[in-house]
Order: structure tokens, then sequence, then C-alpha cells
């Protein structure tokens, strides 16, 4: 995979699995941001108010660097450390997997819950529709009226999404275009004459 694309789902999954009369049910819910994990996993908690264990595991961002898992009581790396490990081992992000678990009355063991956890979060993310999707970067130009049509080819070669765009006497575009391809395109756009790029880093 490039570095300027990632893998995600699409739409939240589910899964199910069941060992010794316990009950573990799974779902992978596409998430952009720590707020948006707080907020899902509450919603969990409050709908399976009842269950013995909500755990989960979440990856954030492009560069796959902010995750965290949560044993939520469960003995210690035996829950949210496995379902951390199969968002892993399925190179995904943007992701969090939340696994419910309903106590059967007979216990598991260290390597018996590993593997519920494990299986449940492979299961919900076997359901789901992967995707990969690009790493953008947007690039505002500056320019006068007169060379619109020469900065509109340039757009038409290159294909970037054109995001915002403002037309008098002094045109401004704002583009968005996959990272691996920004600078070309900065310099094709930096040849246009009067034209100049605005810093529109976020």
């Amino acid at each position: 995979m490039a570095d300027d694309s990632y893998k995600t789902i699409k739409a939240v999954s589910e899964g199910y699995y069941t060992e010794k009369r316990s009950r573990f049910i799974s779902y992978a819910i596409p998430v952009r941001t720590v707020e948006e994990v707080k907020e899902r996993v509450a919603a969990y908690r409050k709908q399976y108010y009842d269950a013995r264990h909500v755990c989960w595991a979440y990856m954030l961002g492009p560069e796959r660097q902010t995750f965290r898992a949560n044993d939520d009581g469960e003995p210690s790396s035996t829950a949210g450390k496995p379902i951390l490990g199969q968002i892993n081992s399925n190179e995904l992000t943007d992701i969090l997997i939340v696994v419910i678990r309903y106590f059967g009355g007979i216990e598991l063991g260290t390597s018996g819950l590993i593997v519920a956890y494990r299986t449940a979060a492979a299961e919900a993310i076997a359901a789901a529709e992967v995707e990969e999707r690009t790493v953008d970067e947007d690039i505002t130009v500056v320019f006068e009226y007169p060379y619109l049509n020469g900065i509109m080819r340039i757009v038409k070669e290159d294909g970037p999404q054109i995001i915002a765009q403002r037309f008098e006497m002094d045109c401004e575009m704002t583009l968005r275009i996959r990272k691996g391809e920004a600078e070309k395109l900065k310099n094709r756009l930096a040849k246009v004459e009067t034209a100049y790029l605005k810093d529109s880093s976020k």
C-alpha cells in the first residue's frame, strides 16, 4: 500500500461468537476522532447495560499512530489487546471495535478469553466492507481572472477535486489532490503567470 493511502471500513458491521455459554457480540465502527470513539463506546454501554464487559480498541489516522485498547475488567491484555491485534493484522485505521460479553457462568481462562475476543473482533471485520482511501492535500491558488483558462486546463489534466472557488478580478481556488501528486500540481500552478500559492495547511 502506498504512503498516501490507507484502509478503513465503509459502515458499521457486526460479528458474533460463543464459547462455553459466554456470548460475544462485536461491532466494527468507522470513526475519525477520539471524541467519536468515546460517544460510540458510551452508546454501546448504555445499549448493553446488562452485559458483564464492554471491551474495545481503536486505531485512528492514516499514519496509524493513535490507538488504545481497553479490557473493561477482564484480566489484563485478554480483551483489548487481541481486538487491537485484529485491527493491526488487517492494516485498518479510523476504526473502533467493540466486543460485548455476556458471561455464561463458566470461566474461559486467559487463553480462552484471548481467543474469544480475537475471534469476535475478526468476525466483525470479516462482515465489514473494507475500502482504500487516499491521504489528500489541499492547495489554494490565487490568480488574476485572465489566467483562469490556464488554471482550468491544469485542473482538467491533473484531476484534483475543486473544494472552493471565487472568480473576481483576483480569483481564488482551493483544490484537493492525493498527497503523492500534490507537488506536481503545485509546480504546474506556480508556473502560471501571476499565480501564487497560499498556505492552506490545516
